[in-house]
Formats: structure tokens, sequence, C-alpha cells
């Protein structure tokens, strides 16, 4: 599931290509997936049968994110000008880990992935033990997919020399954007 790139995915291969804090934004996503994975096993179900409205707002607040990120990566494209050589210019960290956080946490589909599908699945495990090792699998999964998709990316490093090169992955990535946020808005 993790492996479906996505917002966040493509977020982290661009950081990776551009060599921005790299090593934080992979801790970061891995953090996130092990937070809603363990809570996903441990029955966040139950919270959504409170709260029946939550998915609703998510994924508008979701949509409305994925929009705006989208427009970002479409005026990059126009503007150009992008290459390698902005990386040491590639912003905050705080910016990063805060854009990063809001690729993570306001995407629907991260809960119905971790939460909803893996904590399903985590409920064929009587014992809690069990249940504890499937978990824990998941994260590490996580972790490691993560990790290597961050560091990963610089292969493409050579190839990201040329600002055209940029220009098609900031439209790529702005079209996937809005794709994911039409796919939220038919959902809702």
């Amino acid at each position: 599931m993790i492996l479906a790139i996505g917002a966040q995915n493509a977020f982290v291969l661009r950081q990776g290509i551009l060599k921005n804090h790299v090593f934080w934004v992979a801790l970061t996503c891995a953090l996130s997936d092990a937070l809603l994975v363990s809570a996903g096993v441990a029955g966040f179900g139950a919270i959504t049968t409170l709260l029946p409205g939550l998915p609703k707002i998510m994924g508008i607040a979701g949509a409305l994110f994925l929009f705006f990120y989208g427009a970002t990566r479409f005026h990059a494209a126009y503007k150009g000008g992008e290459h390698l050589e902005k990386s040491s210019n590639g912003g905050s960290l705080r910016a990063t880990l805060v854009t990063c956080l809001a690729l993570t946490w306001l995407n629907p589909h991260v809960y119905l992935d971790t939460l909803g599908l893996l904590g399903a699945v985590s409920t064929q495990y009587h014992s809690t033990a069990l249940r504890i090792a499937f978990g824990s699998g998941a994260v590490l999964a996580s972790f490691l997919f993560f990790f290597a998709l961050a560091y990963g990316a610089r292969l493409l490093a050579p190839l990201m020399q040329n600002p055209r090169a940029w220009r098609i992955l900031d439209i790529l990535i702005g079209l996937l954007m809005w794709a994911l946020a039409f796919s939220l808005i038919r959902a809702i």
C-alpha cells in the first residue's frame, strides 16, 4: 500500500532529488506511519464509529490542501528555472516539515490504509503478541520504504540537472495532486 505514488511519496521523492532535509522528511513520514499503523492495530475503527463525520471532514481538508499544493507545483513549472543547485536553498526545515506533515495527516487515504485496512487485517491475529508482531512488521516496512525512497531519489539527480526535467516533474506532481483531490471530492 505504501508503494502507491501519492502526494506524500511524490513530496519525499522531490525532497530526495533536491537533497533537502532528506533524513528529517523520511523520518517524519515513517514516524507518522508508525503512529497510524499502531492506532489501526490498536482499534481506531471505534473512533470513526463515534465520529462518523470525521472521514468527510478529513476528505474536504485533504482535497483543499492537495489543490493548493498542486497549484504551487504548476506555478513552479510555469516559472521554471529550478535545478539541483537550488538544493542548498530549498526552504527551511520547519516549512519542509509542515508541508510533509500536511501531506501526511490531511490525506484521508492514509487513514483508510493504515487505520482501516491494516487495522482490519490485524484482527485476524487473535493474540496480542501476534497483533504486535504484525504491526511491528508494517512499521518496519514503512521505515524501510520511506528511507529507500528519500535516499534512492538521489539516483535521479543526474537527470534533474536539466531545468526542463524539473518542469516536467512539477507538472506531473501537480497533475497527480489535482487528480487525488478530485478523487477525494468524488468520494465525499
